[in-house]
């Protein structure tokens, strides 16, 4: 696979001039140590790039939500930004600065209560669920720039284990 990416301009440090892949592993860390292998050995590391491909979602259920979960996440949410509210108020006012803090974060309890309670209601029962996304890679490609691709390749012929078996 090559890979050139659409982040950035021509001079951005997440691209390469015509990359070439150097090998893929199932897991960062050998990743990793094929690139830290190559810095040991004095190669211009800067010319290569670790690449997660095959991306999968994965969505961890952390569990059920109810009316008073989500009340409680309301409240406590805006509790949080009450006080962040009146704190940032209270430099500007001078004055009462217990007063104010206290009245921005009974409105901001207020807000948050509300307002999660809406969009709870707004789903009609069809996500009763709390959960984590997050998007990991298959895969981890080790690409070079075509200038310093071959002596690469040289480098890790000594390193035993760094090239995955092509015929697994």
């Amino acid at each position: 696979m090559s890979f050139t990416s659409p982040v950035g301009g021509p001079q951005s440090p997440l691209k390469l001039e015509f990359p070439q892949s150097l090998a893929t592993y199932d897991d960062y860390a050998a990743a990793q140590k094929t690139v830290d292998f190559l810095s040991d050995h004095e190669f211009p590391v800067e010319n290569c790039m670790i690449v997660g491909t095959e991306l999968k979602q994965i969505e961890r259920i952390t569990g059920r939500l109810t009316w008073s979960k989500v009340a409680l996440a309301g409240v406590l949410s805006g509790a949080w930004l009450g006080v962040f509210v009146g704190l940032i108020m209270s430099l500007f006012g001078g004055e009462n600065f217990l007063f104010i803090l206290l009245s921005t974060v009974l409105l901001g309890v207020v807000f948050g209560l509300v307002w999660s309670l809406i969009g709870y209601a707004a789903t009609r029962g069809t996500r009763d669920f709390s959960s984590v996304k997050m998007i990991v890679p298959a895969k981890y490609e080790v690409l070079v720039e075509h200038k310093v691709a071959a002596r690469a390749r040289e480098l890790l012929a000594d390193l035993p284990g760094a090239l995955p078996n092509p015929f697994s």
